[in-house]
């Protein structure tokens, strides 16, 4: 977190956190503190519109790819190739999922989020008029490693905007509903995708997806106001450009926020160079490491039944493109109903150890005598910020896992079991493999809140590559020892990786705060240089 942000998102900490044994002795606080404006001058309402719109923008990651699965078979068909290679068209997109934001989210870290979204839009738009045209397998893979490059970048911009105009203590519940609409594809994308597929043709998803695309980027210029705070600061500041002007301006006249430009100077964050190589940076922090890979083990096992699932329920089941497209539902509401309930449970929880941990303070500070000013600083330090966050995560673990193993071991012997036991199990792994991602995000986006957008490009790149391997050798796997002995393996690989989540939880908060105590230390060294 930037040193303006530190300030901002604790100024009401102050005075909420004063030890109660003190208050007949009121400290006296700089100047700068009593006037201290708020974090974000967009009110409530200004927010909810943000987030709909953003939330909406990262549809078109989902869309692009699950609309796609109900019509592999017939793609496999129409293009005289295997299901196989067909389905290294999901590992290609996935590879460039991963690799896409790496570009795009630093790019919005510092030119913007409008510009990064308007060129992933028209990357996405073009892509998709070509794949409308594709007359061979070649053209296709080219095609959709260029799709992938223009919509996946939308979760890591998304991600970056909720950080934008979001504090800690809030953040939870609004990435609860920006990954609900991430996922509503999830839900209703194979649906749509299967009945266009069963009666125009599969070619006509990638036609509704170029006139969906169209029409949304229009409302998104219009209506999304630039967030990057070295560029707008809390909102307040206007920027000299006429792009990142609109429609900010609109918003500053019309908020119910209590701000005054006039009175107080709008401070702007360091402005930043694009900095390509710093999601992998992030990758490589042993205090994000554990956490990412663990979170990229699962979301690529869940990938791998999802992109088995049109094949298996077609040969084993005997369904259609649309039946098949139905069965995808289970899936999409499960994700949807967990990301929505964990979001609020995450504030909550929060909330919840935020207060104990300020009570507990509180009374050391009591004991000790601490000085008053510096205390709300130090216990930023010191907040568990890895229990207000990641308890959930065993549980939710155990519960994929669970959901998994009845996945495989039911289709295994499909000829005894109905096909409704499968189609439940994939509405528990969705609902548990999302709310994992939600809550790990959040967790990212609270360690790295300045580089936000970098941070949700260095989960969504490791989770795509593991991904992207998984993909490309489960229709192998499943061929050469069966549905249930392969997902038994993958259960196997997933308990193993728990071990990733107990070093986060031990060590990450100790090292995370070294980190921070040595940024600023180095700060405190650049100011007595230039000073």
């Amino acid at each position: 977190m930037s040193f303006q942000d530190h300030q901002s998102e604790n100024a009401q900490l102050d005075t909420q956190t004063q030890p109660q044994g003190l208050s007949k002795s009121p400290v006296t606080l700089p100047q700068a503190q009593q006037q201290e404006e708020p974090y974000r001058i967009f009110d409530s309402r200004q927010k909810a519109v943000i987030v709909l719109i953003v939330s909406t923008a990262a549809t078109f990651s989902g869309f692009a790819s699950n609309i796609y699965f109900p019509a592999l078979p017939t793609i496999a068909h129409d293009l005289n190739v295997s299901v196989e290679l067909v389905n290294l068209t999901v590992t290609s997109y996935l590879v460039f999922q991963g690799i896409a934001p790496s570009l795009w989210g630093p790019v919005s870290d510092v030119k913007g989020r409008r510009v990064a979204y308007l060129c992933t839009f028209v990357v996405f738009l073009g892509a998709c008029v070509g794949l409308a045209n594709t007359r061979n397998y070649a053209t296709l893979v080219i095609l959709r490693c260029l799709q992938s490059t223009g919509s996946a970048s939308t979760i890591a911009i998304g991600s970056g905007v909720i950080g934008d105009i979001t504090t800690r203590a809030e953040r939870g519940g609004f990435m609860g509903i920006f990954q609900a609409g991430l996922l509503v594809p999830v839900a209703v994308g194979p649906v749509i995708g299967g009945a266009i597929a069963g009666s125009l043709g599969w070619r006509a998803i990638f036609w509704f997806l170029t006139i969906y695309s169209g029409v949304f980027l229009i409302f998104l210029i219009l209506l999304l106001p630039e967030t990057l705070r070295s560029l707008v600061a809390n909102g307040g500041q206007t920027p000299s450009g006429g792009f990142a002007r609109w429609p900010l301006y609109i918003y500053q006249k019309t908020t119910k926020t209590q701000w005054d430009p006039s009175s107080v100077n709008l401070e702007l964050a360091v402005r930043k160079h694009i900095d390509i190589v710093g999601p992998f940076r992030i990758l490589m922090q042993k205090s994000a490491a554990p956490i990412i890979f663990f979170l990229a083990v699962y979301y690529a096992v869940w990938q791998m039944s999802i992109t088995v699932m049109s094949s298996l329920f077609k040969d084993r089941y005997g369904l259609t493109e649309t039946e098949i497209g139905l069965t995808f539902i289970a899936n999409g509401v499960g994700s949807m109903v967990g990301t929505l309930i964990t979001g609020k449970i995450l504030d909550k929880d929060y909330h919840r150890v935020k207060a104990d941990f300020e009570t507990r303070s509180a009374q050391v500070n009591q004991t000790t005598h601490r000085d008053p000013v510096n205390y709300t600083t130090d216990a930023k330090d010191d907040f568990p910020l890895e229990k207000a966050r990641l308890r959930l995560v065993p549980v939710f673990s155990l519960l994929q896992c669970l959901s998994i193993l009845l996945f495989g071991w039911t289709i295994h012997y499909a000829t005894h079991v109905h096909i409704a036991v499968p189609i439940v199990s994939t509405f528990i792994t969705g609902w548990t493999a999302v709310s994992m991602q939600s809550v790990i995000m959040t967790y990212l986006v609270d360690v790295y809140s300045e580089k936000s957008a970098a941070a949700s490009a260095s989960l969504n790149l490791a989770r795509c590559m593991f991904a992207a391997g998984g993909t490309s050798f489960v229709m192998p796997m499943v061929n050469t020892i069966g549905v249930g002995p392969a997902f038994t393996v993958c259960i196997a690989v997933q308990c193993l990786s728990l071990v990733a989540v107990a070093v986060q939880w031990k060590f990450a908060g100790k090292w995370r705060r070294e980190a921070e105590r040595e940024k600023m230390r180095q700060r405190e060294d650049e100011e007595n240089n230039s000073g």
